[in-house]
């Protein structure tokens, strides 16, 4: 899956300002964002590989304060493969002093991780790697050899795209997770994510704050104070059972819920094990179940926050 997506991009590279890099063992490598410009429609290609093209995906805008904020909408009727079993940034890459989390397609071809591949009983089979990575550099030939390896493919059927935190595109493709970061919260709680048939999220798009941890924080930020997921689920329980994990679903429910995210990464002294990983989620969560026909919602939007996080000047 992906790659046609791919094909696009190589052709339009010109036009999304990004860089096609062959690398010595035939793997190619675009550049979103590391050196290469990149902007809203690389950011747009990036989410659509992180997904497999298994979701719809558009810009809208969000009202912040009365402007007409970029906001990404994302939409799936296949929401557990599409954000689980590729968008889900599951696979820590890390070879000499490259680092990257990985996304996209390639990822169910390594089983990264297994455990969740067994969970919602997916697997895939392909001659073609397509990954997605977040990171302020660009790979090379021993970080290709490595998803080659763990993908069995040939390296030169790797294919790469990249940006960083820091960058338009990345900040689109960080904010085109909103559903996904519904699901794994869900997921995270226990509840049973195989029921979920549809998936649809709309969250703002960050502006760049600063550097990578900085940029972390302000994008985290849209998400877990102003994104908002809905889900279609055929949940097999007592209505007051469903409702229990909607409660705990929202971003709100988190200890260290309030302050833009950078201050408390801050805080924990940049150490993501010392941050509540309740605090990854939406907003705002709402569950249409199909079996007993009721809808449940959880959550808020927050607004404030946002604004302190993006630093906005009104002159």
């Amino acid at each position: 899956m992906g790659s046609y997506i791919v094909e696009e991009m190589l052709d339009w590279s010109e036009d999304l300002e990004t860089d096609v890099i062959k690398l010595k063992n035939g793997a190619t490598v675009i550049d979103c964002g590391v050196k290469a410009d990149g902007g809203y429609e690389a950011g747009m290609y990036l989410a659509r590989l992180c997904l497999a093209d298994l979701a719809d995906i558009n810009y809208t805008t969000f009202n912040l304060d009365g402007m007409k904020w970029p906001a990404i909408q994302v939409s799936s009727d296949n929401p557990v493969i599409a954000c689980m079993g590729s968008q889900y940034a599951g696979w820590r890459i890390a070879v000499g002093d490259f680092f990257g989390m990985g996304s996209g397609p390639a990822r169910a071809l390594g089983l990264k991780p297994k455990e969740l591949y067994k969970e919602i009983g997916y697997e895939d089979d392909f001659d073609a790697a397509v990954l997605v990575l977040e990171s302020d550099k660009l790979p090379d030939e021993k970080v290709v050899e490595y998803i080659a390896k763990h993908c069995n493919v040939d390296p030169e059927n790797v294919t790469i795209a990249v940006a960083p935190t820091a960058s338009i595109a990345g900040s689109v493709q960080i904010s085109a997770r909103v559903v996904e970061t519904g699901i794994h919260k869900l997921e995270s709680i226990g509840f049973d994510i195989n029921c979920i048939k549809s998936g649809y999220g709309v969250a703002p798009i960050a502006p760049i704050v600063g550097n990578d941890v900085q940029c972390m924080g302000s994008t985290n930020d849209c998400v877990i104070y102003c994104g908002e997921t809905n889900y279609t689920v055929k949940f097999e329980g007592e209505l007051e059972e469903l409702e229990e994990f909607v409660k705990k679903a929202p971003s709100k429910t988190s200890s260290d819920f309030g302050k833009p995210f950078y201050q408390t990464f801050k805080e924990a002294n940049f150490d993501f094990f010392k941050v509540d990983a309740g605090m990854f989620a939406p907003a705002r969560v709402t569950i249409n179940d199909l079996n007993s026909t009721k809808t449940v919602s959880s959550g808020g939007l927050y607004p404030d926050v946002l604004l302190e996080s993006f630093g906005i000047r009104h002159v």
